[in-house]
């Protein structure tokens, strides 16, 4: 029998879900994109793509800055604890809070343990829904409470108006505490209208202004990105990883979308797109032999080790090392040694894709603990939380970095969020021959259940790790800003596997349901291609509520941001 260590993972495999080929020779050096299922291309004419604006951006900004003012002083023009309550719940749902953080943190404070009611039911129990999402561990009441909401909910959302039966929709596939902002916002900003109590038009043209600012800015940064990304497959020449740089944006757009984080978003989204080579690498080319040399490599982070690799794998560790170095130029020079914590968890990274690499070649299936020891941390929630962190200025301090590289129960429970609901969603589509046995698989086996049962059973441990999640809120309240980065990891998984589907591996899933113009501009359309799709929407705004929200919004609707238009 063959040596596993000298096999390749794959030659000449079919994918179950299509059927298609993948075939390499050793010789093959071009980038051809040969991952299972449609792989997204980024044409070289999209590079300079140019997002177009109704109005100068220097107008823009002019205004923004006035409109900050007006709406800043309705803190002090509302007296009550409802108007102010519910002008801070605009400003939140909005997206425009970040705007206003002195003055939100000084009206809670003043507030802090007032009462007021809702006029409408259906009201109350929409928010007793959202509310009750943000329980801990055991607290059966507002598990009950869930429940409850729920079922009341779902019976009355076929009789409700808009805004509330939006609303309520969206709450039902993810309570408002689990959604990102940014996705929620673009929602709000076509329910926000003159029948909501806190209507101000003031505070929609803010809304519209700085959305459209603030995407500007992401699609700039999405072309450079893009260009990096290009230049380095190129460098590289590898024929079997994903094209998913539009995604890895994603993912850090999704942590911080504020101007100020600009050099934040950069560096996580090529840490992370460095990741998803090295787990492509892991997972569908090496050999067993070559994983391991790679990782001795990897460990010791020294270019003479690199003499044992092939030379597909020796340009490709160089491109790690000279990346790294570039992550730690651009850092100031009193915290350029935050560099070394995301170099030690690229490396403890690359241990957890080895494991399941051995698994693998030896046909191995583990225990369902020992299965998720490993698989929770190789879903890389772990090195993306220290990552996010590097980036993002003075305010990021050693006991910070000490907290997310310890692998501390949020950082954990956000790898189980990730790790089990991206095993359901592959165990819905088909597992693909080549991948090790999942959490799924493994609990089927060892207690030798119906799927059915595995399935209800990982659900419960994604709720569980949310108590988890929200029980860190409370207990680490000197870190609630980097909690909240943390946390926004999670809430992106929640939108990329809502409903099992994988809108990461699986692309087709990204479009489905698309077919509005712009909900940011007037001038944008939607093409065919779903590449140029997201450079012109902007990537959150298109692979969550285009793909999974708002399937039939009308062509229609836009957001615009001319003075008047409302």
């Amino acid at each position: 029998m063959d040596d596993p260590s000298k096999q390749r993972r794959w030659h000449s495999t079919e994918n179950k879900s299509e059927g298609r080929t993948r075939q390499h020779g050793e010789g093959q050096t071009t980038h051809t994109n040969s991952w299972p299922l449609q792989v997204v291309q980024l044409p070289r004419q999209h590079l300079s793509f140019t997002p177009q604006f109704g109005r100068p951006e220097k107008w823009m900004r002019e205004r923004s800055d006035q409109l900050r003012k007006d709406v800043s002083q309705l803190f002090d023009a509302f007296d009550g604890v409802a108007e102010k309550m519910n002008l801070v719940d605009t400003l939140q749902r909005l997206g425009i809070d970040h705007l206003f953080e002195e003055e939100i943190a000084t009206t809670l404070n003043t507030i802090h343990g007032a009462e007021f009611d809702s006029p409408s039911l259906h009201d109350v129990a929409l928010r007793l829904y959202n509310a009750a999402n943000l329980l801990t561990h055991n607290e059966e009441a507002l598990q009950e409470a869930i429940l409850f909401s729920r079922h009341h909910l779902e019976l009355m959302k076929s009789n409700l108006k808009s805004p509330l039966a939006e609303q309520v929709s969206r709450a039902l596939q993810i309570p408002l505490s689990r959604n990102l902002k940014r996705v929620e916002a673009l929602s709000y900003i076509l329910e926000y209208n003159v029948h909501e109590q806190t209507y101000n038009p003031s505070i929609l043209e803010l809304a519209k202004l700085d959305f459209n600012l603030l995407q500007h800015i992401h699609q700039r940064e999405l072309k450079t990105i893009t260009q990096w990304w290009e230049d380095l497959s190129n460098d590289i020449g590898l024929d079997y990883i994903r094209d998913r740089i539009v995604e890895c944006y994603f993912w850090s757009y999704s942590m911080y979308f504020e101007e100020e984080y600009t050099r934040a978003r950069m560096i996580l989204a090529k840490f992370f797109m460095l990741t998803s080579l090295l787990d492509d690498t892991y997972d569908t080319h090496a050999t067993l032999e070559e994983c391991r040399n790679l990782n001795v490599a990897i460990q010791s982070w020294d270019e003479s080790d690199i003499s044992v690799l092939p030379d597909y794998l020796k340009k490709f560790f160089l491109k790690v090392m000279s990346n790294f170095v570039e992550f730690e130029n651009e850092l100031e020079p009193h915290i350029r040694h935050r560099n070394a914590y995301n170099r030690k968890v690229f490396q403890l990274l690359s241990g957890y894709y080895l494991q399941e690499a051995e698994w693998f070649h030896h046909n191995y299936v583990p225990s369902f603990k020992e299965q998720i020891e490993v698989s929770v941390m190789s879903a890389g929630i772990q090195a993306l939380s220290v990552c996010i962190l590097v980036g993002m200025g003075n305010i990021v301090t050693e006991e910070t970095l000490e907290w997310a590289i310890g692998n501390n129960d949020a950082v954990r429970a956000g790898g189980e969020v990730a790790r089990f609901m991206d095993d359901m969603a592959a165990f819905k589509n088909g597992r693909n021959k080549l991948d090790v046995a999942s959490s799924v698989e493994c609990y089927i086996k060892e207690y030798n259940v119906t799927s059915e049962v595995a399935l209800a059973k990982i659900g419960s441990l994604v709720e569980d790790a949310w108590k988890t999640i929200n029980q860190a809120h409370i207990d680490r309240r000197e870190l609630l800003p980097f909690v909240h980065r943390v946390t926004n990891l999670s809430r992106s998984m929640a939108i990329l596997f809502l409903d099992k589907r994988d809108a990461y591996t699986y692309i087709p899933h990204v479009a489905d349901g698309v077919g509005t113009s712009g909900p940011t501009s007037p001038t944008y359309h939607v093409p065919e291609n779903i590449c140029t799709l997201k450079f012109s929407l902007g990537i959150g705004e298109v692979i969550t509520m285009y793909a999974f929200f708002k399937p039939s919004r009308t062509p229609n609707t836009t957001v615009t941001c001319d003075q008047g238009n409302k």
